[in-house]
């Protein structure tokens, strides 16, 4: 953590450069097509019909002409759609929420903390960042209240708000840098690996935002609010190393975020960066597993609620 910050993982901004490049180069070759299409004379078959077809019409290029345009509105809707439908977190609605983002914010030296709603969740496990204009968000789906905050376990929400919090830290949620990136979800590997650097990013902000609550977002992430209790972190990021075959490889590199093995190592392993490509390697092999096993992990919820 460089200059008491959380630190970005090194091949974020090395694929971003090349993501960019990728995203410049379809947007120059969208706006060529147009413009040859625009100033040459129509094509005619042997019986002198014109033909209709153009390229330009593709949906392809009618997206990338259209992407400052679609990406803007589609920010203003989502943001919108939280104003309107969401319950924002305040002093009197959600208050330990809204303190952990008040504290996030101030830790990572931002000059004003984000907005941030709570959304019915319906059962699902989730959270995200995103901006509008020079306005920034946190949404965070109600599921998660129920091991944070009042409920049971403050430490796993706090990680949660703290990592969705650095997103916004980072710049991820920058209107410029989104549609610098525009083509990520079409480049196989490279788009992907982009991605989830910058969520070994956000990891590192929420780690230091609150670290005991590392293992129990993860723990919440890999069987739900209800059975975390029951995961063994270490032993689930222990198969990190031992788990190999090149379809954990292919999963890991089509995936948005890194596989929860892979990223619970390294949230234990802070003396270096989350693995991108490869599996990690085990300082001492001979360690994993553990002499004696792992110990069992079940507990009940707790109750009465942890205070804050």
């Amino acid at each position: 953590m460089p200059w008491d910050r959380p630190a970005r993982h090194p091949w974020e901004i090395p694929l971003l450069i090349v993501v960019i490049m990728i995203t410049a180069v379809a947007y120059l070759l969208a706006l060529l097509l147009m413009t040859v299409e625009l100033f040459t004379d129509p094509v005619v078959d042997e019986k002198g019909v014109e033909q209709t077809g153009s390229i330009v019409t593709s949906p392809y290029v009618l997206l990338l002409l259209f992407a400052p345009v679609l990406l803007w509105a589609g920010r203003g809707l989502n943001y919108a759609t939280q104003r309107a439908n969401g319950v924002k977190m305040s002093p009197t609605q959600f208050p330990e929420g809204f303190r952990m983002v008040q504290e996030a914010a101030a830790r990572f030296g931002m000059h004003k903390a984000p907005d941030a709603y709570v959304i019915l969740g319906n059962g699902q496990i989730n959270a995200f960042a995103s901006g509008h204009g020079f306005r920034r968000f946190v949404v965070v789906y109600s599921d998660l209240f129920e091991i944070g905050g009042a409920a049971r376990e403050p430490d796993g929400l706090a990680f949660i708000i703290g990592h969705e919090v650095g997103h916004i830290a980072a710049g991820h949620v920058s209107y410029w840098r989104q549609l610098g990136m525009f083509v990520a979800p079409w480049l196989p590997v490279i788009g992907s690996s982009l991605i989830r650097a910058q969520e070994y990013t956000a990891d590192n902000h929420g780690f230091c935002y609150r670290p005991p609550g590392a293992a129990t977002a993860m723990a919440t992430l890999a069987a739900g609010k209800y059975l975390n209790t029951d995961v063994g972190v270490d032993e689930m990021a222990d198969r990190a190393v031992l788990e190999r075959g090149g379809f954990i490889w292919l999963v890991n590199a089509m995936a948005s975020h890194p596989v929860l093995t892979w990223r619970m190592w390294a949230l234990r392993d802070r003396s270096r960066p989350g693995p991108m490509f490869w599996r990690p390697s085990a300082p001492h092999p001979g360690m994993i597993p553990p002499q004696g096993g792992y110990p069992l992990n079940s507990a009940p919820p707790a109750l009465p609620p942890k205070p804050v």
